[in-house]
């Protein structure tokens, strides 16, 4: 009876055990579905990360109404006043009527911009359509939108434009900067922020990913300063935001007339009352943390004289496509044609990990983007007022800052995205050649004898005009800075010189961090799958046009078969590379082969699935298609929509 009772119980509990165990598969199993479909909702579709956004009336903007003082109550935005804001004339230049922008050939090189090549992340979530890209060009209106955008912005206006105005940047900065505490008590800041004819959604970004990312405490303001932009209705409009929608600490400046990146800023911390300077371009978007530490490593290292200037690390916002890539630590340098230039960090100066977080000590800056205490602005000369327009103003300051007793350090744990452009949008009023001629004033005020070398390179400007420079020269003796070779001793070291002893010039190259140069076609890449392009419901495939090491080919239509000149194989960059050899390229109307040169841009490629498929370029924002299915036919780049020969299918035959 005993053993049968207990036998009873035995079977009972494996009865209850068996169902609990059921149960919770059954809850485990729906839970976890669940949650991978809340997941999936949220998860940002793949390259972008960007959500679209429609302003109107009703729009909410988050911010904290801040009190500011009384006297920019008065000046901001108030049409009337505007043109009796104090301003000294002596900066302006002589009155000139605007005409066409003379670029002078101005870009930043793809050798420039592959120093900031981005760091290699994570993978990200593969998109679910690939009609859904902000970029995409579904109409004329859209290609429009985008081609005027290039031409007056140099950068796509079209995804920019649908950007929210909020969105979030991925946290660029190393791991051991968020656990990094600062001093409750930093001095305050006032942002300063120039611009001419700048995109209105993208200098509304810009504005407030300050406000977003700031602390409120420290951010004194945010000095909105146009440089007499003469886009029609611009001003206007942005001043009606400025005073519906944003708190009272953003105030908005206009200069009288055209001045130019270095007298706008000089009229901007005229008006500033924070403690520091905050220098910013237009097209940014700061990211997470990024002040704390500017303001921290000021009163750490620059004593009761304030003399310590520090800059963020830029990160790359991609003028094609507006995503925002990590970059890595690299210093300002420049040659001795005078023209800046990234470089590799000094050996050792990242031995261990918490050299990651440490600042920087860097020769010179890029010029978009620093701090430093606006009295000392002030005293050390602020900016040269006799240079006009652009260019040569960020090598000025940098040797002014170090050979005249301060310090300029790069902050590991301070980021800030910067929209990189290939050319810069506007010229001179006159059609000056501004970057010579300021350039011809630095080496004349700072390089002593060292000024040979410049000429050296650039012989035909020994004669070219360059104003009166004795203003400046009065003020490197006031100040009693070093001269050029204690710069090139103690600052810059690594600086090749001309003519130099070979052995002296490898030691230099040797002081200098640096990888293996590998040719662009024996680099190694990270291949994740290979297929032939076949258009849908068709025979034909994609197919080069010439051999496949020929570059600038255009692509074809051909029978199907496995070839070489058929056979494409996708990297973990979202390249399309033929036969392993040369990447597909959105070349003007025209798809081509070129060289992969790893940038992304037009050589980046998005699909929707492997059959019936569009493939889209996420620069040109325009879908590879055929104008009509038959062998030999040139494929094209046109307006991505449901309509047409632009549906692939990715296969193996």
């Amino acid at each position: 009876m005993a053993n049968g009772r207990r036998y009873s119980w035995f079977l009972l509990g494996i009865i209850f055990a068996s169902a609990t165990w059921a149960v919770s598969l059954y809850l485990y199993t729906h839970l976890s579905q669940s949650d991978r479909a809340n997941y999936l909702s949220t998860v940002p579709s793949a390259g972008l990360n960007l959500r679209k956004v429609f302003l109107n009336d009703s729009d909410q903007v988050l911010w904290s109404p801040v009190s500011s003082k009384s006297s920019h109550n008065i000046a901001k935005n108030n049409k009337d006043i505007l043109p009796q804001l104090p301003y000294e004339n002596k900066w302006s230049p002589k009155n000139a009527v605007e005409t066409k922008a003379n670029i002078y050939g101005y870009k930043n090189s793809n050798a420039l911009l592959r120093k900031l090549k981005p760091v290699k992340s994570k993978s990200k979530t593969e998109s679910n359509s690939v009609l859904e890209e902000l970029g995409m060009v579904k109409n004329a209106e859209d290609r429009k939108l985008r081609d005027e955008g290039y031409r007056q912005f140099a950068f796509n206006v079209l995804v920019s434009q649908n950007l929210d105005l909020h969105r979030k940047v991925p946290d660029t900065r190393h791991k051991l900067c968020r656990d990094l505490k600062y001093p409750e008590k930093l001095p305050t800041a006032s942002v300063v922020v120039c611009f001419y004819n700048e995109h209105y959604e993208t200098l509304l970004r810009t504005i407030h990913s300050i406000l977003d990312r700031s602390p409120s405490h420290i951010l004194q303001e945010i000095l909105l300063i146009d440089d007499n932009s003469d886009l029609d209705g611009v001003h206007d409009k942005l001043r009606e935001y400025v005073l519906q929608k944003l708190p009272e600490k953003v105030i908005l400046l206009k200069t009288p007339q055209r001045e130019g990146i270095m007298r706008a800023r000089m009229f901007g911390a005229k008006e500033a009352s924070g403690e520091v300077l905050v220098f910013l371009d237009s097209h940014i978007e700061v990211n997470e943390g990024w002040l704390e530490p500017l303001l921290s490593r000021m009163i750490e290292a620059g004593g009761e004289n304030h003399t310590a200037v520090v800059m963020p690390v830029i990160d790359i916002i991609n003028a094609d496509t507006f995503e925002y890539n990590t970059s890595p630590l690299v210093r300002g340098g420049f040659n001795w044609g005078l023209h800046f230039k990234w470089e590799n960090l000094p050996v050792g100066t990242l031995a261990s990990e918490s050299d990651f977080v440490k600042p920087i000590k860097s020769p010179t800056m890029a010029g978009g983007l620093f701090a430093m205490n606006r009295k000392y602005f002030f005293d050390l000369g602020a900016y040269d007022a006799g240079m006009n327009i652009w260019g040569g103003e960020n090598l000025e300051i940098s040797f002014r800052i170090w050979m005249c007793g301060g310090t300029l350090e790069l902050i590991p744990c301070s980021r800030v995205g910067h929209v990189f452009r290939r050319r810069r949008p506007y010229g001179s009023p006159d059609g000056e050649d501004t970057m010579t001629r300021n350039s011809l004033r630095v080496a004349m005020v700072w390089m002593d004898e060292y000024k040979e070398y410049f000429f050296k390179e650039r012989s035909h400007l020994r004669e070219y005009p360059f104003g009166d420079v004795n203003d400046r020269i009065a003020l490197r003796n006031r100040l009693d800075c070093h001269n050029f070779h204690w710069y090139l001793n103690n600052v810059y070291p690594e600086l090749v010189l001309p003519g130099e002893e070979k052995s002296n010039l490898q030691k230099k190259w040797n002081a200098l961090e640096k990888k293996q140069f590998q040719p662009w076609h024996s680099r190694k890449r990270n291949y994740v799958d290979q297929y032939q392009i076949r258009l849908a419901n068709t025979s034909l495939c994609m197919a080069s046009e010439k051999d496949v090491k020929t570059k600038g080919t255009r692509l074809i239509l051909k029978t199907c078969m496995r070839s070489q000149n058929q056979m494409w194989y996708e990297t973990d960059k979202n390249e399309l590379v033929l036969s392993q050899l040369l990447c597909l390229e959105a070349a003007d109307n025209y798809p081509r082969l070129y060289k992969c040169h790893e940038m992304g841009d037009n050589q980046e490629w998005k699909r929707r699935s492997r059959k019936s498929s569009p493939v889209y370029n996420l620069a040109s924002g325009l879908c590879l298609a055929a104008p009509t299915a038959s062998k030999g036919q040139l494929l094209t780049l046109e307006i991505c929509s449901s309509k047409g020969l632009h549906e692939w299918d990715l296969v193996l035959d």
